[in-house]
């Protein structure tokens, strides 16, 4: 898999797509460090070890190709329910993300209906807050793995307004945990991950 994103957008230039692949390439470098006895390392989503936590990206990928046809949850049904890694992580990996990048990138994607569980929505918003999963997760990944756990700059304004406005949502789903405090001279990464509930120190 190439590198889909560029180190730098510029934050009024960047699409949803281009965001989208941006995140993904992060966590594509994060996936290619994980050696082969940490797949069952702790990572900060204490109910995942790594495996669990690539799985569950692996899964969010998955779905983006059907949605973006225009299929429905339940048309999609158990296809893309429990171990979708196999006996070679990294590979499986490399195939949902390529298939995810390729839909988005198929003429008018961004501007289709995608029929999700909270209801029907644009294809640009939806893509927009699957980024901002991928970008925390790749610091989660990068935390249990001892990887690289800088994120791009712009990526992560990105995924702050992104979820900004959804923030007690995602958390009532259990999607996010608490608000951590926020240490003091924090950048804007430890920021966005004490937001986010995340302990960057």
């Amino acid at each position: 898999m190439g590198s889909y994103g560029r180190s730098e957008l510029v934050q009024a230039e960047a699409t949803a797509s281009e965001r989208f692949q941006q995140a993904v390439d992060g966590f594509h470098r994060r996936v290619q460090s994980v050696a082969d006895n940490q797949w069952d390392s702790q990572t900060p989503c204490t109910e995942w070890d790594v495996r669990a936590l690539v799985n569950h990206v692996v899964g969010e990928l998955r779905w983006i190709p059907p949605l973006l046809a225009g299929r429905t949850i339940a048309e999609v049904g158990d296809e893309l329910t429990g171990d979708l890694l196999g006996k070679q992580p990294k590979a499986a990996w490399d195939d949902a993300s390529s298939s995810a990048i390729a839909a988005s990138l198929q003429p008018g994607a961004m501007e289709r209906t995608v029929h999700l569980s909270s209801g029907d929505g644009r294809a640009d918003t939806y893509l927009s807050e699957v980024a901002a999963d991928v970008t925390i997760h790749t610091w989660d990944l990068a935390r249990a793995i001892g990887a690289d756990e800088r994120l791009d700059t712009g990526l992560v304004q990105f995924a702050q307004s992104t979820l900004q406005p959804h923030l007690e949502e995602w958390r009532a789903a259990g999607a996010l945990g608490p608000a951590v405090d926020l240490p003091r001279g924090a950048d804007p990464q430890e920021a966005f991950l004490a937001m986010v509930g995340r302990q960057a120190g």
